[in-house]
């Protein structure tokens, strides 16, 4: 009876492949920081913490911010294009 109300277990694991995650660099130091808010209540405040200690305890050169039309849809792939193109590591927020 369970199987009928269309609901999907989240721990169940998925069909898809896991995505492998992006390479790191091995220092921040110099580099250009992206920073994308969710828009998730209190999203903006942990970013700007983040921004402030990626500056001060790795020497991160700049810090670009984003934000995302609505937190329950995905970033349009223009937006994260447009990140990818400024920055050489992103960082997303998640609020709320």
């Amino acid at each position: 009876m369970m199987d009928d109300l269309g609901f999907i277990d989240p721990t169940a694991g998925g069909g898809s492949m896991p995505i492998a995650m992006a390479l790191r660099p091995a220092a921040l130091a110099g580099a250009t920081v992206g920073l994308l808010d969710n828009t998730k209540e209190q999203g903006d405040v942990i970013l700007q913490t983040v921004a402030e200690v990626l500056r001060q305890r790795n020497g991160v050169a700049r810090v670009m911010t984003w934000r995302k039309a609505h937190y329950s849809k995905p970033a349009t792939e223009a937006l994260i294009d447009a990140i990818a193109q400024e920055v050489q590591v992103a960082v997303v927020a998640v609020g709320g």
